[in-house]
């Protein structure tokens, strides 16, 4: 019910709602409270953001309750005594608020003419954006994550945009922001998503990048109607490559993507893939090759010193890249059901080139598109191989990005008949 200009409150008798799992009222006008029993223990602020009239529990981050102050006889004399002090404290933490509000909004403003004016970007308003999305309406939205909503977009020019929206309403991602424009304002790579510009507007941050129009990796791996032969998955895991080798050997500093990821490889119109989301990357400077973070990634694909100790090195990229290719290959996740504690996609993999069986667990769907892939298996059995090298539970023993780009070229993949 997001987007959907509602006005009113909430009726209190939701709460009688036992089987209500999932509640989105975000982007309206609703006002007053917001129930607390019932399925909306379990509701978070996403659920409610950007309803400004709302009030309720702080870790909401709404205002809290409103309650009426009891009236007693006599309290005039009392408020005679209390009430002057009280409004000139008000009158003073006002004009300290307005004060620093207006510091802040200026420091913002010099910093995003900064960025237009170091980098060249074109300005882009948050009124322009309002009208390119729709008013982020869901039709024009093409994926939601931790850290922000992308949605796709036409500028004023006629241009296809896509408009990553960053959630500061839940936690302060002021700072991925800022990391995200760092990196991606530095980079200039074909297999790297490529920034536009920005908008800095109050509270709302956002970055307007090129549109890829073919999706995600994660989507023409996992979903239905899709297919990618031998011969383009191999080109999308090159390009990938391509793009961590210049991110870690040829970018002074070197930048560790810290969260790759098929969700994070885009293709566009004839297929090329680009890296994108650098909200959680990291960059290297006075000759670090690894920092710790709190920050985690995603399950499956982070490396074990990642997950185990938030240990961040251009080995923890590598790593991924490996788990990524053999997903590519066997069309298996690393969190697939089959997969468990005692048995693991690198494990599986593994195992199966030592029985000399490596088209067990190669992707059905390729077996199925070409019935002479018999032919393909040795340059299958290769390409697993550079994945295994990825995936050495020590960082020092994986081979780098350059070592992997050069084994890659090395390879020759038939055509598909």
């Amino acid at each position: 019910m997001s987007h959907n200009d509602f006005s009113g409150t909430i009726p209190e008798s939701l709460v009688k709602l036992g089987g209500l799992n999932y509640f989105n009222v975000s982007f309206n006008r609703l006002e007053e409270e917001i129930p607390t029993g019932g399925p909306f223990a379990n509701f978070t602020a996403q659920s409610f953001s950007q309803n400004f009239a709302l009030c309720g529990l702080a870790r909401l981050d709404l205002p809290p309750f409103k309650t009426k102050s009891p009236s007693h006889s006599g309290s005039r004399n009392i408020l005679k005594y209390i009430l002057p002090p009280i409004v000139f404290a008000i009158l003073m933490v006002a004009v300290v608020t307005f004060l620093l509000v207006r510091k802040r909004r200026s420091t913002e403003i010099s910093s995003e003419i900064s960025l237009f004016q170091q980098w060249y970007w074109r300005r882009v308003s948050y009124e322009e954006i309002l009208e390119a999305t729709d008013s982020f309406s869901s039709s024009n939205l093409l994926g939601t994550g931790s850290f922000g909503s992308v949605f796709k977009g036409t500028l004023l020019d006629g241009s296809k945009v896509a408009v990553k929206v960053f959630h500061l309403q839940f936690m302060d991602l002021t700072k991925s922001f800022d990391a995200e424009c760092e990196v991606l304002a530095s980079i200039r790579h074909r297999n790297l998503i490529k920034i536009l510009s920005c908008c800095v507007h109050r509270d709302f941050r956002a970055l307007v990048l090129e549109y890829l129009p073919n999706g995600s990796l994660e989507k023409w791996l996992h979903s239905e109607n899709y297919f990618l032969d031998v011969v383009q998955r191999f080109k999308i895991i090159v390009d990938v490559a391509f793009a961590l080798e210049y991110l870690h050997h040829d970018h002074a500093p070197d930048v560790v993507h810290c969260d790759l990821k098929p969700s994070n490889i885009l293709l566009d119109e004839d297929m090329v893939a680009h890296v994108c989301d650098f909200s959680v990357s990291k960059i290297f400077g006075n000759g670090e090759t690894m920092i710790q973070t709190n920050t985690l990634a995603t399950i499956g694909y982070m490396a074990p010193e990642y997950g185990e100790k938030g240990i961040v090195s251009t080995s923890g990229d590598v790593y991924s890249f490996g788990i990524i290719l053999l997903e590519t290959f066997t069309g298996k996740k690393p969190t697939d059901d089959i997969f468990g504690e005692e048995l693991n996609l690198k494990q599986w993999v593994s195992k199966s080139i030592e029985a000399n069986s490596v088209m067990k667990v190669v992707d059905r769907n390729l077996i199925k598109k070409d019935p002479n892939f018999c032919l393909m298996e040795q340059c299958l059995l290769s390409i697993l191989r550079v994945g295994l090298l990825c995936l050495s539970d020590l960082p020092h023993e994986r081979i780098d990005m350059r070592n992997i780009v050069a084994r890659l070229e090395n390879i020759e993949v038939p055509l598909v008949k």
